[in-house]
């Protein structure tokens, strides 16, 4: 629960619990507005079936003619990287296989321009989580450990 009352949707297996969110945002080369119509129904299409096969929930996304922008929540062992390279890798090769008209666009084969922009979305903010850390109680205060930056000879 967080500090507002608001339940937190935990995912878990037999060894963890976990809520991990990403925004993910990437778009097409050279912002061609391209994702329109079919193509834009299509590509969400797509993504849905690529998460679903990878255990990634879309909590809500959007087709832009030019943009994708998603939130996800992914299992604990599936990197952002991963997530993003599967997404445009597969939606790129499916969605110019079916339309030719993408193909002869796109003759590198490269529908998605290159990067991505992806940031961690939490339930509860750094500082919450520190005080949480620092509110545990310790019978031995040497337990309690952080890195701290190294002192000057």
């Amino acid at each position: 629960m967080l500090d507002n009352g608001e339940m937190v949707d935990y995912k878990q297996n037999s060894h963890s619990v976990w809520d991990v969110k990403y925004h993910v945002i990437w778009v097409t080369k050279y912002r061609y507005k391209v994702l329109r119509g079919e193509i834009a129904v299509r590509t969400r299409e797509l993504l849905r079936q690529i998460c679903q096969g990878r255990d990634v929930v879309i909590v809500q996304g959007s087709v832009s003619p030019d943009h994708i922008h998603m939130l996800v929540s992914v299992p604990p062992q599936l990197a952002p990287a991963k997530l993003v390279q599967y997404l445009k890798g597969r939606s790129s090769h499916m969605l110019q296989a079916e339309f030719p008209q993408l193909k002869k666009r796109y003759w590198g084969q490269h529908l998605w321009a290159r990067g991505y922009f992806c940031a961690s979305v939490g339930a509860v903010d750094e500082e919450t989580i520190r005080r949480y850390i620092e509110s545990q109680k310790w019978e031995d205060p040497g337990e309690n450990f952080k890195i701290t930056a190294p002192t000057e000879p």
